[in-house]
């Protein structure tokens, strides 16, 4: 569609190759949607970060999350809710996931589902973060 602008920033690993982009934005009534596709611990080389940890798989996706939204002028100040897919047998060490969360957003926690999963995308994967996130344009007045 026209009205959808997508990317796939250079410190994101292409997606393009697999079918997919890394960020659609779409802007209409005053509000822009921005959708990222699931995060996970890959670097722009699709090496894994942390291969064995979740805590610092948890930081490296949301760093990606914060880097992808940086690009369409966002931040994750603006992330409403996250979806993470967990990796079942990681469940137990929820409490990792807890601390990254809390590491990275403070006190300015977003919206969570914790989805406990079979298997990701790669057997390396612990989690993949998914946000949602859609911003009021400054000159829109009013309630939403």
């Amino acid at each position: 569609m026209k009205n959808i602008r997508r990317d796939n920033p250079p410190f994101l690993f292409d997606s393009r190759e697999i079918g997919f982009s890394q960020i659609s934005v779409r802007e209409a009534g005053g509000l822009k949607f921005i959708s990222i596709s699931g995060q996970v611990s890959w670097n722009e080389n699709r090496e894994v970060i942390g291969r064995d940890d979740l805590y610092l798989q948890v930081v490296t996706s949301l760093r990606n999350v914060e880097a992808a939204l940086v690009s369409v002028g966002a931040g994750l100040k603006d992330v409403s809710a996250f979806r993470l897919y967990i990796l079942e047998s990681q469940i137990p060490n929820s409490a990792e996931i807890t601390r990254a969360l809390i590491d990275v957003f403070a006190d300015d926690l977003p919206c969570a589902t914790w989805i406990g999963v079979p298997a990701l995308a790669s057997t390396d994967f612990l989690i993949e973060i998914e946000p949602d996130v859609v911003i009021v344009s400054q000159e829109k007045t009013g309630p939403v």
